[in-house]
Parts: structure tokens; sequence; C-alpha cells
């Protein structure tokens, strides 16, 4: 397990993504449990001295105005919990559960939500022991809170609904007992501050931030070796060129791309003699589209590590001063404006690699065999890989249309303006999927296009990446079973060696 310390500073990608890689434990600093306990004293002493707050002692949503007895005020959090659980559809995966876990534990640490240290606790058990609580994918419309799914959450917590534990689904109480653990019981506030908050959009999003840059570094080496394969040119990433646009992500890309195709022998074979006086865009071009897609990527970043360090329920504690403020902070719209960003980064990083394989396969267009295989009329080849690459881009651009400008009145119309970030960050597992299997397609397209140009050969660092190719599909000499090359392609964007300069500038390391 990756033990994950939360100090006095701000959790960063890092730990983030450690809690989607595999099971994490946590450990808060004493700064940190100070902030809690002094929070939880607050709302103590203002239940002691009879004030009233939003969500501590009235009602939720329409019904603030609706003023809750004393002793129904555990009642209030767990009927809270218990309601508020209406989530649909297929569970959130392991990764974005184990992630919302850490989220929450680190936005209740920073003092300002009125929770018991015990609260917190439960929460840091569940990463210890790895209990996962099955959380419904949809019902969340992303303010107010993520309301439905970390209703799912917090009901584990109180031995509610269902969860995993040791890879078995169960009763949440039973999965809790299996490791020696209580439900616990929710006092004033707890409950209130357990489901509002943007876990699950931020884990989401953050997930398919992780994705984005995984497909955006392939991408890039997938058109480095897709250039060679096509004979062409590297002079339109010449650093001079990028410098004079001045954007950071386009210098980045150039240099990348100069760097994996340095001291190709199939380049110096046409540097004379070449009839081509410019590459098609999807060849030279890469650095301004790639370019942009990384901006793209490196602000939806910034945006998500700043809100998973945030406090982003309703109402808020002020230790320092001993007020409790009600504010909008469970408003997810910056979540929805950088999962929309990323989808738009998704989508076009598929759309130019798609065209490269279009060119490959296009005799015409590439002074290469007929989609990439001898004896091309018995044998089809790449033909319909290329189709497969056309379809997922056409369905990563309905799903890139942006959720954020999509609002819907809940609550009665209290909650009378929503950002969608919820599905709006969830689309992005699938459109990262299909990318990745678009930029499979690409390089193995590219690697079959570089076997034609034998015994030249590519530059030390795209050999490699051919190389690691042909590990799991051979050269395509006649027809065969496709899908399992693709799959294992797109498997290799996910997870499989890349070249390092890739890596580095996409964020991947």
């Amino acid at each position: 397990m990756t033990k994950i310390f939360i100090g006095d500073g701000p959790v960063d990608l890092s730990d983030l993504k450690a809690a989607l890689a595999g099971p994490i434990t946590v450990e808060l600093s004493p700064v940190r449990w100070n902030a809690v306990e002094r929070s939880a004293e607050i709302v103590g002493s203002l239940i002691s001295s009879g004030g009233t707050a939003y969500g501590i002692n009235t009602g939720f949503g329409l019904l603030a105005g609706t003023r809750i007895c004393a002793d129904e005020l555990d009642s209030l959090q767990e009927n809270l919990v218990l309601s508020h659980a209406a989530g649909i559809g297929d569970p959130l995966s392991d990764p974005v559960v184990r992630l919302m876990i850490l989220l929450k534990i680190v936005g209740l640490s920073r003092g300002a939500s009125g929770v018991r240290r015990g609260v917190v606790q439960a929460l840091m058990d569940l990463l210890e022991w790895d209990i996962l609580p099955v959380i419904p994918a949809k019902g969340s419309v992303g303010a107010s809170g993520d309301l439905a799914p970390l209703a799912h959450l917090a009901a584990t917590l109180i031995g509610v609904g269902n969860a995993k534990v040791d890879g078995e689904k169960g009763p949440a109480k039973d999965a809790l007992a299996v490791k020696g653990l209580a439900p616990i019981a929710l006092g004033p506030k707890e409950g209130l501050a357990l489901l509002n908050g943007t876990q699950a959009s931020t884990a989401l999003a953050v997930a398919g931030l992780a994705a984005a840059q995984r497909v955006f570094a392939a991408g890039l080496a997938a058109g480095g070796l897709s250039v060679d394969a096509l004979k062409g040119s590297d002079l339109p990433f010449d650093a001079r060129i990028h410098i004079l646009r001045g954007h950071a992500g386009q210098i980045d890309a150039a240099c990348a791309l100069r760097e994996i195709l340095s001291g190709s022998e199939i380049r110096q074979s046409h540097l004379s003699g070449d009839p081509r006086v410019q590459d098609p865009y999807s060849l030279r071009c890469q650095p301004q589209v790639m370019g942009a897609c990384l901006g793209l990527i490196r602000t939806a970043a910034n945006t998500l590590i700043m809100e998973a360090n945030a406090v982003t329920d309703n109402p808020l504690v002020f230790a320092d001063s001993g007020e409790i403020l009600s504010g909008g902070n469970f408003h997810a719209e910056p979540v929805a404006f950088a999962a929309d960003q990323l989808a738009l980064a998704i989508a076009e990083i598929g759309s130019i690699s798609e065209r490269r394989t279009a060119l490959l396969v296009d005799p015409k267009m590439s002074g290469l065999p007929a989609f990439l295989v001898e004896h091309s009329g018995v044998n089809s080849g790449f033909m319909i890989a290329q189709v497969t690459a056309a379809a997922l881009v056409s369905e990563n651009k309905l799903l890139a249309s942006p959720a954020s400008v999509d609002s819907i009145p809940t609550s009665a119309n209290q909650e009378d303006h929503v950002s969608m970030a919820t599905h709006g960050a969830r689309r992005l597992g699938e459109m990262a999927a299909n990318a990745a299997a678009i930029v499979g397609i690409e390089l193995l397209a590219a690697s079959q296009g570089i076997d034609f140009h034998r015994p030249l050969k590519s530059s030390p660092v795209l050999e490699q990446l051919h190389a690691d190719v042909r590990r799991y599909a051979a050269h395509w000499h006649c027809d065969r079973f496709m899908a399992p090359d693709i799959e294992a392609a797109a498997q290799h964007v996910m997870n499989g060696p890349l070249p390092a300069s890739c890596l580095v500038v996409g964020g991947t390391v």
C-alpha cells in the first residue's frame, strides 16, 4: 500500500494518481487533526448556546427555514444520508471510489467542516482496509455537492447499502465487520459535511486527466512514428518556428517530436530530392494541434489540483472567529469547465491521429502499398481498422459536447443553477478509451509503414517503440483476425512503454 501524508500543505497530482493506482493509506499531520477538532468544537458550542445554523439544526434546501429540535439532530443527519442515497446505474470504478474517499479526507481535514475526529478516522479506516462503498455512477448534477454519490459513500460509514471488501461485494455493515470495524453514529453537521462537496466530480475528472495525459503522450509518439512511415519532414518542428508563436505547449510538443525523430535513417534518405514541398496538416501541424491540447490539459490539471485541496461543503466553520457561514463552494462549475477542456483535448488527439492513419492506408498519399498490406485485393489489410478509428473519432465528437453549458433547476427551485460536472467528468473515461484505440490503430499502421522502408531504420527512440509494438502485433503479411491487435495496441497506449520525452511533456512522469 502507498501511504499518503497529508500535512500543512496541499496534496499534489502524484498523491491523487496514487489513489487511482491502487490501495492507499492516509496519515494526517497534527495540524490537520487540531483543525478538525477546533471546528467540531464550534458546532458543539452553537448547539449548546441555542444558536441556529443551516444544516446543523435546520432542514435542507427549501426546508432551510425549518428548525430542528435538539433531540432530532442525529436523526436529521442520518435521514439526510438515507434519503439522498438515490443514485442509479453501474457502480463507479474502485480507483475512482478510492480517490473520492481521499478527497473527502483532504477537504474535511482542512478544519472548516465541523465534523468530529471520528468521522475523518472512519474514512481513513475505509482506505486502510480497502473497504470500497458501492456508489452508483449516475444521479448528481454537480451542485449542492455530488449529493447522491457522496450519500452512498457516507451510507457505508453508518453500515447501510453495499460495499466491497477483499474484492467481494456485500452489505456495508458486514464489510465493516470483516475488518473489525463498526458503523459510526453521525452527529450534528456530519451527514451534511459528508454529502456536500465536489469529490465525485473531481475524482472522475482527475481520472480523466490521468487518461488524457497518457493518450496525449501516446499520440505524440505515434505521430512521430507516422512522420517517418510516411517519409515526412521534421523541418516543421524546428524550434525557431514555435518560439515565434510563443505557446508553451506548442514549443514543448515540437521539442518532443524533434527528440524522438532525431537520428532517423529514413529521414536522411529523403532529405534531398523529396518532391513534396509541404506535408499534410496532420503531420506538419502536430505541434500546433497537440500543443493546444497540451495547454488545455495543463489548465485542467491546475484547476483539479486546486479543487482536490478545496473545502467544498456548506456551511463552513471558521474556528478563528467562531462563525458558521453559508456559501456555495459545493458548486462544481470549475470542475465542469475542466472536464469540458479535457474532453476537447481528448477528441482532438484522436481526430488528428485518425487523419494520419488515413494517410498511411492511402497509397496515393503514402507511396506505400494500399491499406498497408502486400497483395491488396485478396487482402484488405488496415482498411477497416481505419474505419474503426473514424467511427471512434465521430463518437468522441458527440461526447465532447460541453456539459457545463447545461443546467436544470432542482430542489423546488432553491438550487436553480447547477454545473453538470459529474457526468461531464464521467464521460472522459469513455472518451479516453476511444482515443486509446484510435492512437493504438495508428501505432499499428505506422509500425507497418516502417516495415516497408527496411533495411532503413527510424530513429533509435522510434525503433524501440516499433519493437514494443511488434511484441504484441506481428507484421501484417496477410489478413488475420484484427481485433486482438487493436485491443493490445489500445492497452499499450494506456499502460505500455512510450518515449520518455513524450511522457515528460505529457505530464505522466
